[in-house]
């Protein structure tokens, strides 16, 4: 159940499955190994298994804060327009 901080690939693991129902919405767990599916995505919890990752991006440039940029830039906008049209 441990949440993924950063946005990585795996690179070393052990029968590791992952949550992302967070990002993607399906309820699946998703098996990751170095071979097949190495990303790691923020925001995304650790159902079964152990690994480890090198970080490839955090904050506003990982998945999750670039989904949460866009969902804010919509409100940025619709303030914007408001002042405006003062």
């Amino acid at each position: 159940g441990d949440l993924l901080p950063a946005d990585g690939i795996l690179i070393q693991g052990n029968d590791l499955k992952i949550d992302e129902s967070s990002l993607t919405g399906e309820s699946d767990q998703v098996r990751k190994s170095m071979d097949k599916d190495p990303m790691l995505l923020s925001g995304t919890h650790v159902m079964e298994g152990s690994g480890r990752m090198v970080v490839t991006a955090v904050g506003i440039n990982s998945q999750t804060g670039i989904i949460f940029t866009l969902l804010g830039a919509g409100e940025g906008d619709e303030e914007k327009k408001v002042k405006k049209g003062k």
